[in-house]
């Protein structure tokens, strides 16, 4: 018989029927990057390379700092171990921590340091962090660290808690200086001097005027007339201290420029020399605990001149463009420093009054409990409790002895005030003096007044510390860079004109590579310009170079000078068959490589003659003998021409008609 088929009673069971899903949200790609990239955007100038207003701390400085304070002990610690305790709280390797701590200690403000920290003079680097040693300078721990007024956050993994920012009462970020470099930002805030920053900070508390420059360990020359508060677009100019050995030719260098080496710019000095834009004999450096670089000069040498090429050609000259933005209110903020400087002041001065109303509940609590204790011992409370048998009766026995002089006391007792006396040893009981318990409580007042006081004139109590801090810590930070006004030297006034100019005019060649087959036309340097006529009347400006092209016997070729008064005198015939014209003409401003028309443009116009004069006067005193080819009915076949008669114009002016006859030649006198 055939096989029936199940039924669908009998059949297998279904599987379960699964709701539907909604279909999932498809985004761009370009939005996941968006989104990632302002991720990393924030992150890197909110945690790793813009300070913060309010302490003038990185991340990564501020828990270098932090971990110093944990490790506190008065003694030296290992940088090593330093490094270790802070990768505890920050998230990157220890190499940026070590970095971050020798430029931290190198500043000589915050940290102490011990060994080989390296040379900001030299540029040499510090030791290993196994080698070198640090701990908090008395300055940090007098006015960085405040835990009682820290806000604090828990760390990257959770385990410990790190400050917020550190509660510092100073102007730290205009004191030490910060650079950081950010996606879309960069950050270069300059350090400024220690103990003009404390009486910034006290005119600022008095609702003065501020006005801060820069200074910076290095000394040097500086000319901020441009600062700007160091808002971006400012900029400043310093200078290397120079000055000549007596009765030798040797110049000494014994400041330098912020940003520079003694070693780099030695370096530089060797290359300008080699390059032709100075000459040495040779370069010394002596630098050890101050710098000193001497350059010995050539004899015959002009030291004066040479100063001024140093400063034109080497970093003995730097431009330093700041750039002040720090972090404020949780996001970038471009702000000039003297604003910078009110905010701390004031801040500084928020910090201390913070602290004042703690150490006054502090000391209120001292007080109170300190009467309390005396009214407990000398009323002889503690008798009250000696048959009670529970601690209900305990606590109710005291409340009753406490309560006829609950009055006295400045806040209401609590239960834990009333357990707290019971927690005092018998032997204090025993030995306790009335008077001396009095002297305490009179000193408790005391000092309660005196925090009340500051409290009250806050603003007079923040002064006082900022002139504590510049008396106290002040010494040997005195300004190191001179503020001074000077001029930019101008590259081409200085240059030593040690190359030769030459002219290949057969080809049609210049420059001072030509030595061999050109004839040589003037000293020059590397940096001078040259110009030069056809002889169809076109004039080109160009930079001097080995070899440059100025056509097949050019009229004029000679070194070109932007600012210089000479008078050129051009004498030509306008196309083949034209009329003879005159003019005189100084050149102007000029584009370089681009070609000058000085004639009217008609094809077959040539020059005929050329002549420069240094001035004016020089060029009137001057006449030509204009010479004519003999022709019928012409007479007369010499004809005088003074230059006195011509205008002096610019160099596109057409000119004067002299003869419309032909010309033999033209002579001087």
């Amino acid at each position: 018989m055939p096989r029936k088929s199940k039924s669908s009673s009998e059949s297998e069971p279904h599987s379960p029927v699964l709701p539907p899903t909604a279909p999932a949200e498809v985004k761009p790609v370009d939005d996941h990057y968006s989104d990632w990239f302002l991720d990393y955007a924030s992150y890197v100038i909110l945690e790793r390379a813009v300070p913060h207003v309010n302490d003038g701390m990185k991340p990564v400085q501020r828990r270098i700092l932090h971990s110093l304070w944990e490790l506190e002990d008065g003694r030296y610690n290992k940088v090593a171990n330093v490094v270790g305790n802070t990768m505890k709280y920050h998230p990157h390797g220890d190499a940026s921590i070590g970095d971050a701590m020798v430029q931290l200690g190198q500043k000589d403000l915050l940290i102490d340091t011990q060994g080989n920290w390296g040379n900001i003079l030299t540029g040499d680097n510090a030791a290993a962090p196994r080698y070198i040693e640090a701990r908090l300078s008395k300055f940090a721990l007098d006015v960085v660290f405040s835990p009682k007024v820290t806000e604090w956050v828990a760390s990257y993994d959770g385990r410990n808690k790190e400050p917020v920012t550190l509660p510092a009462k100073f102007p730290l970020v205009l004191a030490q200086g910060v650079e950081g470099i950010a996606v879309g930002l960069s950050c270069k805030i300059l350090p400024h001097n220690f103990i003009e920053l404390c009486d910034a900070c006290i005119s600022a508390l008095r609702e003065e005027p501020v006005n801060i420059y820069p200074d910076f360990l290095q000394g040097g020359l500086m000319d901020a007339a441009e600062y700007n508060g160091g808002l971006r677009g400012g900029r400043i100019r310093i200078r290397a201290k120079i000055d000549q050995v007596p009765k030798k030719n040797i110049l000494r260098i014994t400041e330098i420029p912020f940003s520079t080496t003694t070693g780099g710019l030695m370096d530089n000095i060797v290359a300008a020399n080699e390059k032709g834009k100075l000459k040495v004999q040779k370069v010394e450096d002596n630098t050890a605990e101050f710098v000193e670089i001497l350059v010995h000069l050539p004899a015959g040498s002009d030291p004066d001149q040479m100063i001024q090429a140093l400063y034109a050609f080497t970093d003995c000259e730097v431009s330093v463009s700041p750039n002040a933005v720090v972090i404020k209110n949780d996001k970038p903020q471009f702000t000039n420093v003297n604003d910078m400087l009110i905010h701390s002041a004031f801040h500084s001065r928020d910090m201390l009054k913070q602290e004042l109303e703690i150490k006054l509940g502090e000391l209120q609590e001292k007080w109170h409990f300190a009467s309390l204790e005396k009214i407990f011992i000398e009323k002889r409370i503690y008798r009250n409790i000696e048959e009670a048998a529970t601690w209900e009766a305990v606590m109710a026995a005291i409340w009753k002895g406490l309560k006829p002089y609950l009055g006295d006391l400045k806040r209401e007792v609590t239960d834990d005030d009333v357990a707290r006396l019971t927690e005092i040893k018998i032997k204090r009981i025993s030995k306790f003096n009335a008077f001396e318990a009095d002297e305490h409580i009179r000193s408790l007042e005391d000092d309660i007044s005196d925090v009340n006081k500051n409290l009250k004139q806050i603003t007079k109590y923040t002064i006082k510390h900022f002139e504590r801090i510049r008396d106290t810590y002040g010494k040997g930070r005195e300004r190191r860079t001179e503020i001074a006004m000077f001029t930019r030297v101008a590259a081409a006034e200085v240059i030593i004109a040690n190359e030769t100019l030459y002219l290949n005019a057969k080809d049609g060649f210049a420059g001072t590579g030509l030595k061999r087959e050109g004839e040589p036309i003037c000293k020059c340097s590397s940096l001078d310009d040259v110009i030069f006529f056809t002889k169809d009347g076109v004039m080109t400006v160009t930079k001097m170079s080995p070899k440059f092209f100025v056509g097949k016997n050019p009229q004029y070729v000679n070194v070109f000078k932007k600012d210089e008064q000479a008078v050129y005198t051009m004498i030509y015939r306008d196309g083949k068959q034209g009329n003879l014209m005159a003019k005189r003409f100084r050149v102007g401003g000029v584009t370089r490589d681009k070609q000058y028309p000085l004639t009217k443009g008609t094809p077959g116009s040539m020059i005929y003659y050329f002549v420069r004069h240094e001035t004016e006067e020089e060029s009137d005193a001057m006449s030509l003998t204009i010479h004519l080819k003999p022709a019928l009915y012409l007479r007369n076949l010499a004809l005088p021409f003074p230059l006195n008669s011509l205008i002096i114009k610019g160099r596109d002016s057409i000119g004067n008609i002299v003869t419309k006859q032909a010309v033999d030649r033209i002579v001087r006198g």
